[in-house]
């Protein structure tokens, strides 16, 4: 099919389903409840999108449960969702390549969903990066809470700078590099030596995933 308008309005949902593959059209008029549980979506394009009587367009969440009608999981109505928003200037696409990824992560083997479920975590897949920073200053919070109310050894005694908490903490958070703390003062053992070594791990997996899902989103941008 290739239309100008395409209106989509039925006064109940048909039965069966709606087949849209490869269809054109330049302006969608459609209701949220218009459309039946399955909708075949892939290779569908369109110019604008519209809820039927109404000049804006419907909400993201709206359009993101249609495109779920799809059976399975296909890239392209997502791709073409997400560049439609980018059309007329709305941020919402990022929100629509996020859902992209969650749904493909089904999709995906035991140990490349769990590497999802991390990059969702920690980045958004990249299209949340501001999740790092909160992620930092958790830990950041934690480790100069708990580094400060124990005494910590230090390597070369007399020879080392003063023990900072705060500063020893983003020393093991910084995987490359260093600000001369953690170099300088041990633990024996206890809470602290654990916490220090869980920090250091978490500085390598929240640095990979940054980068893991930065690299994705201007790949997909």
């Amino acid at each position: 099919m290739q239309a100008g308008v395409f209106v989509f309005t039925p006064p109940e949902p048909p039965s069966g389903l709606v087949d849209l593959q490869d269809a054109r059209a330049v302006t969608v008029h459609d209701r949220e409840d218009a459309w039946p549980g399955t909708v075949r979506l892939q290779g569908f394009t369109y110019g604008s999108l519209h809820e039927a009587g109404e000049l804006q367009t419907s909400s993201v969440e709206r359009r993101m449960a249609w495109i779920r009608r799809h059976p399975g999981y296909a890239a392209q109505p997502y791709e073409q969702l997400a560049s439609w928003y980018r059309q007329i200037g709305h941020d919402d696409a990022r929100r629509v390549l996020l859902d992209k990824q969650r749904h493909r992560r089904k999709t995906l083997s035991l140990p490349a969903r769990v590497w999802g479920h991390l990059l969702d975590a920690t980045v958004g897949y990249g299209y949340r990066p501001w999740r790092a920073g909160l992620w930092l200053a958790a830990l950041v919070l934690l480790g100069t809470t708990v580094f400060d109310a124990h005494s910590p050894r230090p390597t070369e005694p007399g020879q080392v700078p003063p023990f900072n908490p705060f500063v020893y903490t983003l020393d093991l958070l910084i995987p490359i590099g260093g600000l001369g703390q953690r170099t300088s003062w041990y633990w024996q053992a206890g809470t602290a030596a654990w916490l220090a070594y869980t920090l250091t791990a978490a500085g390598w997996i929240l640095t990979t995933a940054v980068l893991a899902g930065i690299t994705r989103a201007l790949n997909r941008n």
